[in-house]
């Protein structure tokens, strides 16, 4: 018992939103202190990666769409989960070792944050990731549970409290009441499916075809799920799909709004179905209580206003909500002694 908490002190605990599209570090006392791509480069029909195991992060991402024949940037998470084992663990070892520091001799306790749709077996690749690289003890905690713990929803109260986190691959609902979820969706559409919107649009459209930072770009910049202020353009370049040769177009907010209803609409199924099969008190609860948006979706403009449209019920942005599950998983870490069994137990279940 001694020997663990003397390890405790001198080591940096770590609480990590493994995402589809970044990775968030938060430490014990200290907040988040990485917030990088999940993106790896690795050299063509290998695992090495490179830069001496450095292209990881916001290096290997700005290789997306440039690299040369020899070298592959590699998302390694899809949907949520891990689809490819090695570089996911390359890639944690990575942000674990930037973050703990000259701390190498002593390794840290983890909480990682998981979708709560998850099967057993991509739960035991998560688990045995962090472990491979160099964790001292992994716990695991839902997603929209610690999505609703950072943004400090009463989840300990006899009332229902519902967390919508939409992040990159997976889109997170639950109403939680009494320190658990009562009711909950995980469903794999979010972030990355509005890119795809955009790309499928421009190729439809336009036969233009652009690369994944592009399709982020004009999703950040003019995207949206309903009409917010005035419409705007923008100029868009790619290849022409029929003479191949370099091209650009301008391209309008009304029309990407377009193109992104069909995923829009698919979370907005999501949150429905979840409500319909609140239980009767619960249901009473959130007419007062309302929705809590999290994750880097939730950035889409517009987004809050079809979701309250389509519910009747009040919707709000959380502060800060593209780390609300990192920020979550710190405070977790801050109760890790009250709350280990609990967590320790979901293990046990795999």
């Amino acid at each position: 018992m001694f020997f663990d908490w003397a390890l405790g002190w001198f080591s940096l605990d770590m609480g990590i939103d493994l995402g589809t599209c970044n990775t968030l570090v938060c430490v014990r006392g200290q907040g988040i202190v990485l917030n990088e791509p999940s993106v790896v480069a690795v050299r063509k029909g290998t695992n090495i990666v490179l830069q001496n195991g450095n292209a990881v992060g916001l290096t290997a991402k700005e290789m997306l769409g440039k690299t040369p024949g020899s070298i592959t940037a590699i998302r390694p998470l899809k949907d949520g989960v891990i689809s490819d084992f090695e570089i996911t663990e390359a890639m944690l070892a990575y942000f674990i070792r930037k973050v703990h520091g000259r701390r190498r001799f002593i390794k840290p306790r983890v909480v990682i944050a998981i979708p709560s749709g998850i099967t057993a077996v991509e739960k035991q690749a998560v688990f045995h990731s962090a472990m491979q690289a160099q964790a001292r003890h992994v716990y695991l905690v839902l997603e929209p549970m610690a999505a609703a713990i950072g943004a400090n929803l009463p989840i300990n109260e006899a009332v229902g409290s519902m967390v919508v986190d939409i992040g990159g691959g997976t889109t997170e609902v639950a109403i939680i009441s009494l320190g658990d979820i009562a009711v909950s969706e995980s469903i794999r559409i979010a972030g990355d499916n509005f890119d795809e919107a955009v790309t499928n649009h421009m190729k439809k459209t336009y036969n233009l075809m652009i690369g994944v930072l592009s399709a982020e770009k004009i999703k950040i910049e003019i995207g949206s799920a309903s009409p917010v202020g005035p419409e705007t353009t923008m100029e868009v370049r790619g290849r022409d799909m029929i003479s191949g040769l370099p091209r650009k177009c301008i391209v309008t907010s009304e029309e990407i709004r377009e193109a992104l209803q069909e995923p829009t609409g698919k979370i907005i199924d999501a949150v429905t179905h979840t409500l319909e099969h609140a239980e009767p008190e619960l249901a009473a609860d959130l007419v007062e209580t309302g929705i809590t948006l999290a994750g880097g979706g939730s950035l889409l403009r517009g987004i809050d206003k079809v979701i309250q449209q389509a519910t009747g019920l009040p919707v709000r942005l959380a502060d800060d909500p593209l780390t609300c599950v990192a920020r979550g998983t710190g405070l977790v870490l801050e109760n890790i002694e009250n709350l280990k069994d609990a967590l320790e137990s979901d293990l046990d279940e795999m």
